[in-house]
């Protein structure tokens, strides 16, 4: 193990950085942080409804594996990247190893918007299930303000996670193991009760039914649906199946990384895509009762409450809820992880502050910082369009995060077929295989970035005479502010100073194999 720790801080030392945080965590620990991430416990109860009334059983049925198949070859090609550079970085760093700075900074600035939305969105929806969890155990709390309950519920799920990451570094490792095992697990036994718990069970061809409850078109057929509203159904996949990156944030906490970090990556993609697809046919099978869950807006949770007991229900939302909290303590790490690296090359404002770790060699500030950031792109969701159970503001932190995380994605993998044969992979390569799997991820993620920017509801459409704000999908406002923003810092100011990664070694001893 000795030898394995000086592969990995040696190999490290030759991408030009010192070996700061601790390396402490295993190849499973690597795989079971994005595993957590994805966490098909979290996606595929939170995001359910959009490919509901988006589409419908065959935006689940169908969308699922074939969105899934599309992000397993995009993850194939994050992997080869990982194996070639394993730091913290991850992402940006590559963009500037293999551009110019000028890539490295906006693929830096869109991957930590990307992560500090998806751990908004990951710790709101867990607070949405922890509060109907407690209201099934409350009445007095069932009927009170759900927003602003749902609201506080989040602030403190979102400060625990701070905490977690703060003190307890160690237990981090193994708190993404027991992750994994709840995922595994925990998704099982919904299957399993939702197999012998309702007393009937969806026919077959229910799982190719169309559904249209967006608002948009006028009904399950025509080009309207085809092109709009059923690709807007597959956020519930391109969401549920992100934040895999994490394998490359904590790469250097990772033993053997240029190999584990890479086979973690898609390992975690892979294994989450059959369980999901195999937890939402379950749900498909248990919806016996279309109208009622059509008038929840087609919120999963009415599929559980219409086709089981309450007892069994109740159990449901428990586990959903425990696995949920998992997962936004694993985008708390690699949300934290992303911050730390893009300051330590002096990206960020008041950046030695956030590249600075404590005497546990873990960045507190980029924790704090992070999670304060979170809690405020999250306000909107105080608010809500009348008659709505779930605010808009959600989808749209949502669309914020597929959007930045994967526009991150792409910059890489673009600059790397780019580079052909120049590029010098690791020890985990695709081979010749790097060009076609490259260009079906670059056409794969420039297609969904335009589609989730696009209006989630009619309300939401400038013009239309039942226009509201809080109807509004403020993605696009909030993504082109930043790319604003941030192109024209690095035209006014960043690019005269910003030079990308900073080496913080000097010279390496005698070369020794690479892990």
């Amino acid at each position: 193990m000795a030898q394995a720790l000086d592969d990995d801080a040696r190999r490290l030392a030759e991408l030009g950085y010192k070996q700061e945080l601790a390396r402490t965590w295993s190849g499973f620990s690597n795989f079971a942080i994005s595993f957590s991430i994805i966490s098909i416990l979290a996606g595929c109860f939170t995001t359910f409804s959009q490919a509901w009334n988006n589409g419908g059983p065959l935006a689940i049925s169908v969308g699922w594996p074939l969105i899934s198949a599309f992000i397993l070859i995009i993850g194939f090609c994050l992997a080869e990247l990982v194996s070639a550079y394993p730091t913290a970085g991850g992402i940006y760093w590559w963009a500037t190893k293999l551009g110019r700075p000028i890539h490295g900074w906006f693929t830096g600035w869109l991957n930590l918007i990307g992560l500090i939305a998806v751990t908004a969105s990951v710790d709101y929806g867990c607070a949405t299930f922890l509060n109907i969890t407690i209201g099934r155990f409350s009445d007095s709390w069932a009927r009170g303000d759900a927003l602003r309950q749902t609201f506080l519920l989040f602030a403190i799920v979102l400060v625990l996670h701070a905490l977690i990451n703060i003190f307890s570094h160690r237990l981090i490792s193994i708190l993404q193991n027991v992750s994994v095992w709840w995922h595994v697990f925990g998704a099982a036994a919904v299957v399993l009760i939702l197999i012998f718990g309702p007393s009937e069970h969806q026919s077959v061809g229910f799982l190719f039914e169309r559904f249209n409850n967006s608002g948009f078109g006028s009904g399950d057929s025509g080009p309207t649906f085809w092109l709009y509203v059923l690709p807007l159904g597959f956020l519930l996949t391109q969401y549920t199946i992100t934040g895999f990156d994490a394998c490359a944030h904590v790469s250097e906490e990772t033993h053997g990384a240029a190999r584990t970090a890479a086979q973690g990556l898609w390992k975690s993609i892979f294994y989450s895509a059959i369980g999901g697809w195999i937890l939402l046919l379950s749900f498909l099978f248990a919806a016996t009762d279309v109208a009622a869950v059509n008038n929840e807006g087609g919120f999963v949770g009415a599929i559980f409450t219409s086709s089981l007991s309450s007892t069994l229900a109740t159990v449901i939302f428990g586990i959903s809820t425990i696995g949920q909290f998992f997962c936004g303590m694993s985008c708390v790490t690699s949300m934290s992880r992303m911050a730390y690296a893009f300051s330590r090359d002096g990206a960020v404002p008041g950046w030695r502050l956030w590249a600075r770790v404590d005497r546990n060699r873990t960045p507190v500030n980029a924790i704090i910082g992070g999670c304060a950031v979170a809690l405020l792109i999250t306000l909107p969701a105080l608010y809500a369009p009348e008659g709505t159970a779930t605010p808009v503001a959600f989808l749209a932190v949502v669309s914020i995060a597929v959007i930045g995380l994967y526009l991150a994605f792409l910059i890489p993998i673009w600059l790397r077929l780019r580079a052909g044969d120049a590029f010098q992979p690791g020890p985990w390569t695709l081979g010749r295989k790097y060009k076609v799997l490259g260009w079906i991820s670059v056409i794969e993620i420039a297609v969904i970035s335009v589609y989730f920017v696009l209006p989630i509801a009619p309300e939401g459409v400038p013009g239309n005479e039942d226009f509201a704000w809080t109807s509004v999908n403020y993605a696009p406002i909030a993504v082109g502010a930043v790319l604003l923003g941030i192109g024209l810092w690095w035209t006014l100011s960043a690019r005269k100073w910003f030079t990308g990664p900073r080496r913080t070694v000097d010279e390496l001893d005698e070369p020794k194999p690479v892990a």
